[in-house]
């Protein structure tokens, strides 16, 4: 399985729906705490020329935030994008 990265904050509830989303699905995940780490965050913003949060990537894929990470689930996508 591809490893699975959420830029997130302590306070943005979609961070959280994007967690409990990988937690309910039992995929591990690193979560790079950016309001807690300024070097972090534009490290992120650089990535990804955004700055809102979540920002998800899987491997080297950013899939985006939230919104973004539902779709793909839906569409059938987030599978072909965790594996190997």
């Amino acid at each position: 399985m591809k490893k699975v990265i959420i830029y997130s904050t302590r306070i943005c509830p979609f961070c959280v729906r994007a967690k409990n989303f990988f937690d309910k699905k039992e995929i591990p995940y690193e979560n790079i705490m950016v309001d807690q780490n300024p070097e972090q965050l534009q490290i992120m913003m650089e990535k990804t020329k955004r700055q809102s949060v979540p920002q998800i990537f899987i491997g080297d894929y950013h899939v985006g935030g939230f919104d973004e990470l539902v779709e793909h689930d839906m569409d059938g996508k987030l599978e072909e994008l965790l594996m190997d």
